[in-house]
This record gives structure tokens, C-alpha cells and sequence, in this order.
């Protein structure tokens, strides 16, 4: 990289000034993004807060449901889509269903990652993250899709963007990657603004970037007042979830903004693409609050498969969240931190239609502790066989460099 490359990206640095803090901002982490020589797409984004599995694929069937739940009604009978008679899905993912009946959304139920009881948010994503058994020192700080690039020769990062946060876990690691976050507001006069611009004329790659930082900002800035408000009612461990307890209205503009740069990334040379969502941290009033967090989901989806055209065809996305929640809805009318939840999947390469996983039951004796919905299946499976199908990865890469130690189990078959 030459010495005027690198003198625009600390210019580009030092006059953006991020108008929300990590903790208030709606739009919590960056996009992180990898080329890689294959033709179909991976996206994976990360459900930060531990979305409740139980609400999103409702078991009405299990008839021990309703005992755990007196104002979380579930079932068609209260709104939620039918799948396919013993499942059914959240009213505000309402907007996804067309994709269950094309077969390119599905989920897998009762699933988790090895992570147990201490139920700590910070730690539960940074083990889902990972990839790995545990977060002890051997198991060093990359995360599983860097590791999945660092399996495949020849790999090149996607375009550096110079403004923004570094990259998510997930994506950490010793393979080239990119980062880009649209989380900064550029304080700029218009003397400041024309002087980067002159600055960067001769230069495409800072000169575009430095655009659509521009144009991004304009939508942060209006979203500013609203999420710092936000940030102001979260406190404790709760701060690294901010986003999640108000969502400001601007807020589905954000995503929206998120998966369209996603997915124009995914049209060029990108082959594997991560973000985050927040604001699955239910612990009271969770009717309102899931709602405003599917929303945010259904959009994303939506926008990347508008956005990808025909390359939706050849796109699996992974939505994963750092555990479940509590069987039992608690005095506040909400659920609190559990172990197995739910995993959705959708995609043109994905076979939807399906609720994959064994389920476990819902009866006391039949709960992990006797309060939370037991798992049956390891998440980290779900997504190594998603890699696998896509990028023809050998079973012994994804059990031992991937996801080290993981049993794979039997192949669920998630693609077409």
C-alpha cells in the first residue's frame, strides 16, 4: 500500500467523529466482509442479546407451552403463521413468509452452542464467535469464518475502508479481510468536506468510500438524539446490548442501509459477509420488544434478496444468537437467559420450508435445569454444513480447523 493510500486513510480517520457511542448506536457493529474464489454467498448475522427461540418458531403443538407462557400466546389461534402443524411463526415475521413457502427460509430448533449456565451475554457471543468448545487461552481469540478463509489458498481481503470499528470476531483472524461501519458521523464543514473530496480526486477507492460515508451520515445523524436516549436507560452488563431496549425510528432505515452495502459487496467480488442486530435482550414487556428486533431481521433478509437479484439463488444467510431464553415467562412479561434457542436460515441455496432438529419436549423433566428448552443439535453444525455445501469443504477441515473438536453429526442436507 503506498505512503498516499495510507495518507488518506489517516485523514479519513482523524475527521471522522462517531456520533453515537458503541453502546447507543442502533447500528451496533460493522459489516465485515472476505472475497474468496467460490460463486456462492455466505452471510452470517449475529443475534446480539439471545433472541427467544421459543417466541420466533412457536412449538404450539407441544402442549406444555401454554403453562410456561401466560401472556406470550402462541399458535395461529393468536396470530402466528402456521409452518406445518406443530410449529409456527412470530406475527412480525410475517413479511418472510412468501420465503417459507418458497422453500428459502427454514430454522433449526433446540440448538446452541457448548456455552452453559453462567449465561453472560459478552461471553455467549464471544464463544458463538469463536466457534470453539471454550474461551480459554488454547483456544486463541480468531474467529471460525477467518478460520474457514485461512483454510483456502489465495485468499484476498475485499476493499479497506478506513472508517469504522474493527472487525467482529467472527471474522478476526490471520486471512485477509475488509471492515466497513456505518456507524460514523462525518462532522464536516463544507471547506472540510471539498477538501477531502480534493484530497481523494485522484483516488476511486477512498473517493467512493468517502461517499457513501457522506451519505450514510446524514441518516446517523438523525438517528443521533434518539440512540443516545436509548443508551441512557441501559446500565451493568447491559451496555454492550444498548440498541435493544428502544429502537429508534430511523432505526430500519439502518439495516436496511446495512444489507443493501452488504449485498452490493456480495454482487462484486465478496463471498462471505457478517453484521450484527440487536436488541434481543427480553427481559420484560418482550411482545413490543421482539417485534421491533423481527422487524429489523425481516428487513435485512428482504433487502438482501432484493438487492442480490439472481444471486439470492446462490446466497445462504445464517441468523445465530448467543443462547435461548427461559421457558418460563417471568413477572415483568418477558423471559430470561437460557440455553437452547433457535437458528434461522434463508437463502436461495437454502432447503426452507423445514423446521430441522429433534425436538426435545417442553415438559418440566424434559427442560435443561428444568427451565430451559433442552438442546438437541449444536448450531456450530448447522453452519459447517452450510460451509460445506457451499464452498465443497472437506468434512475433516470443517471438524478440526473450522470448528475444532465439533461432531458434525449426521448431514441435514440445508442446501438445494
Amino acid at each position: 500500500m503506498s505512503d498516499s493510500t495510507l495518507s488518506r486513510r489517516a485523514f479519513l480517520t482523524r475527521t471522522a467523529i462517531l456520533g453515537c457511542s458503541a453502546a447507543a448506536s442502533p447500528l451496533l457493529t460493522p459489516v465485515s466482509l472476505a472475497s474468496a474464489p467460490w460463486d456462492n454467498r455466505l452471510v452470517v448475522i449475529i443475534l446480539r442479546g439471545a433472541m427467544d427461540g421459543l417466541d420466533v418458531v412457536q412449538p404450539y403443538g407441544d402442549p406444555a407451552l401454554a403453562g410456561w407462557r401466560r401472556t406470550l400466546s402462541a399458535g395461529p389461534q393468536n396470530g402466528a403463521l402456521d409452518l406445518d402443524g406443530f410449529f409456527a411463526l412470530h406475527p412480525a415475521l410475517a413479511p418472510l413468509y412468501p420465503l417459507w413457502q418458497a422453500n428459502d427460509l427454514g430454522f433449526a430448533h433446540a440448538v446452541s452452542t457448548p456455552y452453559r449456565d453462567k449465561r453472560s451475554h459478552f461471553d455467549g457471543q464471544d464463544l458463538l464467535e469463536a466457534g470453539t468448545a471454550n474461551l480459554g487461552p488454547a483456544a486463541g481469540r480468531d474467529g471460525w469464518l477467518n478460520r474457514l478463509l485461512q483454510t483456502q489458498p489465495g485468499m484476498s481481503a475485499e476493499t479497506a475502508y478506513a472508517i469504522g470499528h474493527d472487525n467482529m470476531l467472527l471474522l478476526s483472524g490471520a486471512a485477509p479481510v475488509a471492515n466497513w461501519s456505518p456507524d460514523v458521523a462525518l462532522k464536516l464543514s463544507p471547506q472540510g468536506a471539498r477538501l477531502a473530496e480534493l484530497v481523494m480526486h485522484d483516488d476511486p477507492l477512498f473517493r467512493d468510500a468517502f461517499a457513501e460515508a457522506q451519505m450514510l451520515s446524514g441518516s446517523m445523524q438523525a438517528m443521533e438524539q434518539q440512540a443516545m436516549m436509548a443508551s441512557e436507560m441501559m446500565a451493568g452488563d447491559m451496555q454492550g446490548m444498548a440498541g435493544m431496549a428502544a429502537a429508534p425510528k430511523g432505526q430500519a432505515k439502518g439495516i436496511e442501509l446495512i444489507a443493501e452495502f452488504t449485498a452490493k459487496r456480495l454482487r462484486a467480488d465478496t463471498r462471505i459477509a457478517s453484521f450484527s442486530i440487536g436488541g434481543w435482550d427480553t427481559h420484560d414487556g418482550q411482545e413490543r420488544a421482539l417485534s421491533r428486533a423481527l422487524q429489523q431481521l425481516s428487513t435485512a433478509i428482504l433487502t438482501l434478496k432484493a438487492e442480490l437479484g439472481p444471486h439470492w439463488k446462490k446466497t445462504a444467510v445464517l441468523a445465530m444468537t448467543e443462547f435461548g431464553r427461559t421457558a418460563k415467562e417471568n413477572g415483568t412479561k418477558g423471559t430470561d437467559h437460557g440455553t437452547g434457542g433457535a437458528m434461522l436460515m434463508a437463502g436461495g441455496a437454502v432447503r426452507g420450508g423445514r423446521v430441522y432438529g429433534a425436538w426435545p419436549g417442553l415438559s418440566e423433566a424434559d427442560l435443561y435445569e428444568r427451565r430451559d428448552l433442552m438442546p438437541t443439535g449444536d448450531v456450530r453444525a448447522y453452519a459447517g454444513w452450510a460451509m460445506r455445501g457451499l464452498f465443497g469443504l472437506d468434512r475433516a477441515v470443517v471438524k478440526q480447523a473450522v470448528f475444532p473438536g465439533l461432531d458434525l453429526g449426521t448431514d441435514p442436507k440445508l442446501l438445494r
